[in-house]
């Protein structure tokens, strides 16, 4: 007797068991439903066996992604600069709540952090790759690493819009929000499309995007591998260095007057537009482009362009309206 009461104990055991495993983990596997996922970025296999809970950002790029996913909640912390024009007060608010680790760049306006730093935090999906913190380094301590397309090393693919859908559907995948993605997608076509329908065809109208180096210094201009090259045709414009296929070189004030630009967008990452105009109008020979001459020189932020977001369908709009009337 005793013995099969010992039995009937431990098969009640057993059925108790299994179902507290079963109501216990019902609803997480239910949410991690399409994982493991493996997406493909930078010629790399990144692999999440769930949806990121903790992540870092380490380029602004990939916030108004986020925020359109309603995910910004799961950002522990960021780094680099967030300037305020990018976002609406929905956005700011959010990021406001995000713990800052650096805003500290180089000239250039490259991020300047440490690796102990990032790791620290213990993220389980870090956005953006920085100079001294890469992939690799990071897949070493098990932490995958996503990057903007358009930024990957070497990349020479010619960006356009669409490019920005397909990395908000990228996001909804990794983040198990693919319904809010279609919508996302969906309202950015429309918008696109509206804004297209403002621009002023000019035929042979010409721009150049640059980004030149406050105090003077190198001057960068942007060729066909960017998304300038995209923006300024969906404005209405011919790119001058519509012949390069490179992302960014370097130019000359000489070979700026020799293509002589009609517009001239400046693009830069923080401080004072006013000097960042200057930093080229400064430079020898400058006053004589057509566009500087003529008044149509417009500083904007880098994100409004470059990589490929939704912000780059504001800075789209921003253009079209400072340059829809023919000067």
């Amino acid at each position: 007797m005793r013995a099969n009461r010992l039995a009937r104990t431990a098969a009640a055991s057993v059925v108790l068991l299994l179902a507290a495993a079963c109501g216990d983990g019902a609803a997480p596997a239910a949410a991690e439903q399409g994982y493991p996922l493996t997406v493909s970025n930078c010629g790399a296999e990144v692999t999440f066996p769930a949806a990121p809970k903790r992540v870092v950002l380490l380029r602004s790029a990939a916030v108004p992604y986020l925020h359109s996913l309603g995910v910004l909640d799961r950002v522990a912390a960021r780094a680099g600069q967030y300037p305020e024009e990018y976002y609406d007060a929905a956005t700011r608010a959010e990021l406001d709540r995000i713990p800052l680790l650096t805003d500290k760049t180089d000239t250039s306006g490259h991020l300047q952090i440490s690796k102990e730093v990032v790791i620290s935090q213990q993220p389980d999906l870090v956005l953006g790759e920085v100079d001294n913190l890469s992939r690799d380094t990071l897949a070493a301590v098990d932490i995958p690493l996503l990057e903007e397309p358009a930024m990957c090393p070497d990349s020479t693919t010619a960006p356009t819009f669409d490019d920005i859908h397909a990395q908000l559907q990228t996001y909804g995948k990794v983040f198990g929000r693919e319904a809010e993605a279609a919508t996302a997608v969906t309202a950015l076509k429309e918008r696109l499309t509206r804004i297209r329908a403002e621009a002023v065809p000019s035929a042979g109208r010409t721009a150049a995007v640059l980004y030149p180096t406050v105090g003077g210094g190198t001057t960068y201009a942007y060729g066909t591998a960017s998304m300038a090259h995209p923006q300024l045709e969906a404005a209405g414009f011919r790119n001058v260095f519509g012949d390069v296929k490179e992302r960014v070189f370097e130019v000359t004030v000489e070979e700026l007057l020799g293509r002589d630009p009609e517009v001239l967008i400046l693009l830069y990452s923080d401080g004072d537009p006013k000097a960042v105009e200057q930093g080229l109008t400064a430079l020898p020979g400058a006053e004589n482009l057509s566009a500087v001459r003529a008044g149509n020189v417009m500083t904007q932020l880098f994100n409004f362009t470059e990589p490929p977001s939704p912000l780059s369908v504001d800075g789209l709009e921003r253009i079209v309206r400072r340059f829809q009337v023919n000067p």
